[in-house]
C-alpha cells in the first residue's frame, strides 16, 4: 500500500488504539462462533473434524500467511509470530498450567464466600442434546482449544499488540483486559463476584503474552482453564460443587487448601512471567 493509497483509506484515518480494538473483537468473535455453527448443525464428531480443519486455517491466516500481501507483515506482528526457546518453552507451560490452576482456585474461595449460583452457571451449556458421555467430553475439549486459540489471538494479539507498541504494556493490558471482562459479562454466569476473577484472568494472560513475546502459552493456559470451566463450572460433566460457605461451615480444612492452592500457583505463574520477561530482554 503506497502512501497515497493509505492516506485514501478511511481505515488507516483512525487511532491505532481504536484499530486494535476493531480488529481484535472481530478476530476473537467471528472466529469463536464458527464452533458453535458446526456443532449444531453437524453433530460432535464431524463438527470436530471440521473445526480442526477451521482452526488450522485460521492460525495459518492470522499468523500472517495467505491474502492480501498487504497486511502479511502486520498479521504477523500482531500475532506475536516467532520461535520460543527451550527454556521460554518451559516457563511457559508452568505459567500457563498454573495461571489455569489460579483461576479455578479463585472460583472456589468465592463460592466458600458465597453460595454457588448452579442454575446461572448452567444457563446456556446445555450438552444434554449429546447422548455418549465421551462426545460430551470430546466437545468440552474442542470449545476450550476454539476459546484459548481465538480469545487470544483477538485479544492479547491482534488487539493488544499494536496497542502495546504505541502506548507500551500497561496501557494495552488494561484496554484488552477490560474488552475481554466486558465480552463475558455478557454470560448468564457473570455473578459480581466473577468480575474480578475474568478481569484478573485477562490481566494475566496480557502479561503472559507481552513478556514470552508469543500467544502460545497463553493459548495453552486459556484452553486448560476452559476445559475445567466447561467440564465442571458449567455443564457438570465432570461433577458438581457442592461445598457450603464458610459462613454455614467455618473455616474448614477444604478452604484452607483453597487458599494455599491459589496462592501457591498465583505466586507460580508471577514467577514464570519474571522469568520470561528477562529471557525477552536478554534476546534484545
Amino acid at each position: 500500500m503506497t502512501t497515497q493509497d493509505r492516506a485514501l483509506n478511511p481505515w488507516t484515518k483512525l487511532p491505532i488504539s481504536l484499530r486494535a480494538i476493531i480488529s481484535g473483537l472481530l478476530i476473537a468473535l467471528a472466529a469463536a462462533n464458527v464452533w458453535p455453527l458446526l456443532l449444531l448443525n453437524l453433530g460432535v464428531p464431524l463438527a470436530a473434524f471440521a473445526e480442526a480443519i477451521f482452526l488450522a486455517l485460521y492460525l495459518w491466516w492470522a499468523g500472517g500467511g495467505g491474502p492480501p500481501r498487504t497486511t502479511q507483515a502486520a498479521r504477523a506482528t500482531a500475532f506475536r509470530r516467532g520461535r520460543l526457546s527451550p527454556t521460554q518453552w518451559s516457563w511457559g507451560l508452568i505459567a500457563a498450567l498454573f495461571f489455569a490452576a489460579t483461576i479455578h482456585a479463585s472460583i472456589v474461595l468465592l463460592f466458600r464466600f458465597v453460595p454457588f449460583p448452579m442454575a446461572a452457571f448452567r444457563h446456556g451449556y446445555d450438552f444434554s442434546f449429546i447422548a455418549a458421555l465421551p462426545l460430551r467430553w470430546l466437545a468440552v475439549v474442542v470449545s476450550a482449544i476454539s476459546a484459548g486459540i481465538c480469545e487470544e489471538t483477538g485479544f492479547r494479539g491482534y488487539m493488544q499488540r499494536p496497542i502495546e507498541q504505541r502506548y507500551g504494556a500497561p496501557v494495552a493490558i488494561l484496554i484488552s483486559s477490560l474488552f475481554f471482562m466486558a465480552l463475558h459479562l455478557t454470560k448468564g454466569w457473570a455473578t459480581p463476584g466473577m468480575v474480578p476473577i475474568v478481569f484478573g484472568a485477562g490481566v494475566l494472560l496480557g502479561l503472559l503474552a507481552w513478556s514470552s513475546g508469543s500467544l502460545i502459552p497463553g493459548m495453552i493456559g486459556h484452553a486448560v482453564m476452559d476445559i475445567g470451566l466447561f467440564a465442571y463450572w458449567w455443564t457438570g460433566i465432570a461433577g458438581d460443587f457442592t461445598a457450603r460457605p464458610i459462613t454455614e461451615t467455618g473455616v474448614d480444612q477444604p478452604f484452607l487448601i483453597a487458599c494455599a492452592a491459589f496462592t501457591t500457583s498465583f505466586l507460580i505463574v508471577l514467577l514464570a512471567i519474571s522469568r520470561l520477561r528477562g529471557q525477552a530482554r536478554s534476546t534484545l
